[in-house]
């Protein structure tokens, strides 16, 4: 999947507009997530989203084109910051909006993982944070039940491991 595809499902319009200016970088990342989790801490679920929305604007900025040597950190960020907002979701009983982010992002690594001009980094990358991605899908199916669109992605990620190991 590409990666605007899943920023357009995975945020709002106003997450992105706020960030359209600034530089994505993994250090701006690092913070914006320290506010979300500060806004957790301080009881501010609202706040603490709208965070985690940022974080990923920013995360799929950085994992689309990311520096040199980087890109591991680059795709846990993308990896982390769908499931954090998963999970708030959850939190707050948007069950399907958590099943199209952690879709969303299964779906990225596997296109990354089948898209050889992407650099064989990032799809190692991708490779090794598919398993976190295909293990909160297991987890979310078995805690809310199937959903077809789980059913789908994990049928695609069958057939790029088929096609991996040809």
């Amino acid at each position: 999947m590409d990666l605007r595809h899943a920023a357009s499902l995975s945020t709002t319009n106003t997450a992105r507009d706020a960030l359209a200016l600034e530089p994505a970088t993994l250090a701006h990342w690092e913070r914006t997530l320290q506010r979300a989790n500060a806004a957790l801490r301080m009881d501010q679920p609202v706040m603490a989203l709208a965070y985690q929305q940022q974080a990923l604007v920013i995360a799929l900025r950085i994992a689309q084109d990311p520096p040199a040597g980087r890109e591991d950190d680059c795709i846990a960020a993308l990896v982390v910051s769908h499931l954090n907002l998963a999970d708030l979701q959850v939190e707050a009983g948007a069950l399907e909006e958590c099943t199209q982010l952690l879709c969303s992002v299964h779906a990225t690594l596997l296109g990354l993982m089948a898209d050889g001009s992407r650099g064989t980094a990032l799809q190692q990358a991708a490779w090794r944070h598919s398993r976190e991605t295909h293990a909160a899908l297991v987890r979310h199916v078995q805690a809310h039940g199937a959903h077809p669109d789980i059913t789908a992605v994990l049928a695609a990620a069958s057939g790029v491991l088929q096609g991996a190991a040809h």
